[in-house]
């Protein structure tokens, strides 16, 4: 018996250190909190194998093994390539897209990792072989051991709620990542992936109940809950619009006019709290009614009338703009507005997630938000207001309608979505939601040769809005593997760089390409000085080491949170003078500022972000909350603060006030994620417009 349960517990010990030394490095851990856990697990197991008979004994005990060693191996390849533990969600709602499109990706990064990954093997090939040549046998259990057993369980199951408390005791990061679960990445490397995986499988399964309860409740309710179809925006409050402004004028008018009008709508709060049948729905309507909604402001209705593209572009990063190759994306970011601190933090469903806040406003809950969006309301987002307008709303994708779900998605958005492929959709059913591609099966698909399947479908039109999803810029970055880095491998061939990097820029001249040809488009009919562009990554180009990103970007990326800024295009042919803006912003902040730019009413406090040109201070959010603002950068994953300092080198936040400073803006970090993650999980939405219509 006690060589089996420390086989097994040596066995998980062993892949905890491969794992995170391949991982990780050298950084710290908590092993007192593995240890416990061993125990704990290795007793159950010893326990379960000891009690089965006859050929069980050895099956059981080798699919124990072989379990632990397939998952650690898994989990270290997805982590080398995703920077994200490897999650149920992943596996059960990602997993089937992730076999026929990421195929290549994961070949190369278990051929970059075969050295660790025999390691993680190589119990399992000695277990085997020792097996066989001494001819081990399993031991039977009798009482005793039983009871041995279970005082072994019992001890490490204390070892580690003696752990959580300490951690609680003492308010440590990896307690709170492993409590909330809202930074998987922190608890991996902090806890190991055991704990990981053991967490995940608690809430998933927790998670299973909870749904399958709901499920009970609605089918045995009076008033079963359906979500109410809504084809606009209730009417929001009853104010005349300005006309809209003189660009020219908006961005030289030094006045002092004060701007008092705010970004509401009329809600009845009372209403809201009487349909607030549990503590989130309260949380939520009590977190909502003490905001202040920002305020209008010089720049409100800039854009009124005007069409909008808005693009989330796969993988983009300004170090990959560069004047001789990509003369269109080097002319949209340094005119226009430029906004100098701009931030694209990477989330867990990084593609996914981008582009969920970028569309909605709101920070991402867990993986696959924009995914669990689908079955609720969603009326904020742009295809609502532009719909007030009568303004149709399209999407377009260079990948398959099914891939992330995005024919339920977006739609659910209000837009039009089209794809190039149907994935595994039926063709009878949705072969009209194609657009014909020349080259749909390349890989990474053109975005120059979606924008020529797709600008004649609305560019005749008064108005339109767009939303596009590119893919050219998608990992990985060489010439082998990716179709758009070996179509425009000559023009990046004289660059002394890497392979990567040339790769990454060749890339971007793709995207630059389809860029170049729609500005061309807009121009020919008409269209372009009526017409705003808004591009936003999804995320850095995770897909490069950190050594290749910074060669790549020609400058350290160590400092604060460098490794994530990035940049937004917000441009118009109309703004003859660029306009600088140096305050912190993010994805988040978007939606508020087109909306404010555009000159909707709308309510500033729906959402997770705020209007980037408002009087309010900047913040970006990260996944595991580290924040940025205009006076501090806070690296929570490595324990690092920097305070910013003004012109004359002096702190923004003076010394004596930045402990209480620091303390406000975790809260509101915390408020914040709270408060994306409530309204995604409890339709809150839905109460909102009903608490508008009963004004």
């Amino acid at each position: 018996m006690i060589a089996l349960l420390g086989s097994l517990a040596g066995l998980m010990l062993y892949l905890e250190v491969i794992y995170h030394l391949g991982g990780f490095g050298l950084t710290g851990g908590m092993p007192v909190y593995v240890l416990g856990m061993a125990a704990v697990w290795s007793g159950i197991w010893t326990l379960i194998i000891g009690l089965c008979r006859g050929v069980w004994k050895k099956r059981v005990f080798y699919a124990v093994i072989w379990f632990y060693i397939f998952w650690a191996a898994a989990q270290f390849v997805y982590l080398k390539m995703f920077r994200q533990p490897l999650l149920w969600e992943s596996i059960f709602w990602g997993g089937q897209d992730a076999l026929t499109q990421y195929w290549r990706e994961a070949l190369e990064g278990i051929f970059q990792v075969l050295p660790f990954l025999f390691l993680f093997l190589l119990p399992g090939i000695l277990t085997g072989v020792w097996m066989r040549w001494r001819k081990v046998k399993l031991p039977r259990l009798g009482v005793l051991q039983i009871l041995r057993l279970n005082v072994v369980i019992c001890l490490g199951i204390v070892s580690q709620l003696t752990v959580m408390e300490v951690g609680k005791t003492l308010d440590t990061d990896y307690y709170e990542s492993y409590l909330e679960f809202y930074d998987p990445f922190t608890a991996a490397q902090k806890l190991g992936f055991l704990p990981v995986l053991q967490r995940d499988t608690h809430l998933r399964v927790a998670e299973a109940g909870q749904e399958v309860w709901e499920i009970i409740v609605e089918r045995f309710s009076a008033e079963p809950h359906n979500i109410p179809e809504r084809e606009t925006l209730p009417v929001l409050a009853d104010v005349p619009k300005e006309e809209n402004k003189d660009m020219q004028q908006v961005q030289g008018d030094d006045s002092d006019e004060a701007y008092t009008k705010k970004h509401e709508m009329p809600i009845d709060f009372g209403r809201l709290y009487s349909l607030a049948e549990d503590e989130r729905k309260g949380w939520l309507t009590h977190y909502i009614e003490g905001l202040e909604a920002s305020s209008e402001n010089e720049y409100t209705g800039l854009f009124e009338g005007c069409n909008l593209i808005f693009l989330t572009a796969e993988g983009f990063s300004p170090y990959g703009v560069r004047e001789d190759l990509t003369p269109t994306l080097y002319r949209l970011t340094h005119s226009g507005f430029m906004f100098e601190n701009y931030y694209v933090p990477l989330w867990q469903t990084s593609t996914s997630d981008g582009e969920y806040i970028n569309c909605t406003g709101l920070i991402p809950d867990g993986q696959f938000s924009m995914r669990k969006s689908a079955s609720i309301e969603m009326p904020f987002a742009l295809p609502g207001f532009f719909a007030q307008e009568g303004v149709d709303s399209l999407a377009y994708h260079n990948n398959s309608l099914s891939y992330y779900d995005r024919y339920r998605t977006h739609p659910n958005l209000g837009y039009d979505f089209k794809g190039c492929r149907l994935g595994r959709l039926s063709g009878k059913e949705w072969e009209e939601k194609l657009f014909a591609m020349e080259n749909p099966d390349a890989w990474p698909p053109s975005d120059l040769e979606m924008m020529r399947a797709t600008v004649l479908e609305y560019i005749e039109k008064d108005r339109f809005h767009v939303y596009y999803m590119t893919i050219s810029g998608h990992m990985n970055y060489n010439f082998s593997g990716n179709a758009m880095a070996a179509k425009n491998k000559e023009a990046v061939e004289q660059l002394q760089m890497s392979e990567s990097a040339k790769a990454y820029i060749a890339c971007s001249i793709e995207l630059d390409k389809a860029l170049e040809y729609l500005l061309e488009q807009l121009e020919a009919a008409g269209k372009l000085d009526k017409t705003v562009i808004c591009l936003s990554a999804d995320h850095y180009p995770y897909g490069m080491t950190d050594e290749q990103y910074q060669e790549l970007a020609g400058i350290p990326l160590s400092e604060g949170m460098d490794m994530y800024r990035n940049s937004l295009i917000l441009w118009s042919s109309q703004m003859e003078e660029p306009v600088v803006v140096k305050k912190v912003c993010g994805p988040m902040d978007i939606l508020p500022t087109l909306l404010n730019l555009f000159g909707f009413s709308y309510d500033s406090r729906m959402y997770a972000g705020r209007d980037i040109l408002s009087e309010e201070e900047g913040l970006v959010i990260f996944n595991d909350r580290s924040f940025v603002t205009d006076s501090v950068i806070y690296n929570r994953r490595e324990g690092n603060t920097i305070w910013l300092v003004d012109e004359q080198g002096n702190p923004r936040i003076p010394e004596e006030e930045q402990g209480v400073y620091f303390s406000e803006k975790e809260q509101e970090v915390r408020d914040i994620y709270q408060f994306s993650a409530y309204v995604l999980q409890t339709n809150y939405y839905s109460d909102i417009l009903e608490a508008v219509d009963s004004q």
